[in-house]
């Protein structure tokens, strides 16, 4: 059967407009003691890997550069450890998600941590084979901010975002800024809210 071409043209528009579909919010949570507030997005500050993780991995150098990224943007200034006044522990995983909804028990990334929010099950790796459905490359980029001389925590932050792994932003210097960007947005945030951040390719 043949079309107009009026009509023709329409049909490829909404083909294109359906294959050009947007990535998923992040996902944001983030938790905050009330008494310190004050202290947040001031002064000096040192980041670091979270214990376990890979501190000289290529894979973690743009997650925590765009986390310093971020901080600077809020007003932190950073520093050496011994002059910081707050520490960032900065800890990073990312796995694929299968077109059927399974993860590999095999850990991805750098070092299948989550920080305190991980539930300690590694995740890991699909590949798409063929056609059809695109796996999924899935980041957890935890933070947390801590006073440098108590260790007390001031703010917790975490994000968890899904894009399919033939995007841009599965790359990771484009996924370490988009999954920062969203974790520091409209900063500190509440305490204990979840919030989804939408995104562009």
């Amino acid at each position: 059967m043949k079309y107009p071409a009026a009509i023709t043209t329409s049909l490829a528009a909404l083909s294109l407009a359906a294959c050009a579909t947007a990535p998923s919010p992040v996902e944001v949570t983030r938790f905050l003691a009330p008494e310190s507030v004050e202290r947040l997005g001031q002064g000096a500050i040192f980041i670091e890997s979270a214990p376990g993780e890979d501190t000289d991995s290529l894979a973690m150098a743009p997650y925590k550069a765009a986390v310093a990224e971020e901080l600077r943007r809020l007003g932190y200034t950073e520093s050496e450890r011994a002059s910081a006044a707050q520490i960032a522990t900065v800890s990073i995983e990312r796995y694929v998600l299968t077109a059927e909804g399974r993860r590999s028990p095999v850990s991805v990334g750098v070092g299948g941590r989550t920080g305190s929010y991980g539930s300690g099950i590694g995740l890991g790796v699909g590949i798409n084979l063929g056609g059809g459905q695109r796996d999924q490359i899935g980041t957890q980029l935890a933070v947390t901010l801590r006073d440098a001389q108590t260790s007390q925590s001031l703010w917790e932050g975490r994000a968890d975002f899904r894009v399919k792994d033939n995007s841009p932003l599965a790359q990771s210097t484009a996924n370490a800024q988009t999954v920062a960007a969203a974790l520091f947005s409209d900063f500190p945030g509440n305490n204990g809210e979840t919030i989804e951040v939408e995104v562009s390719e």
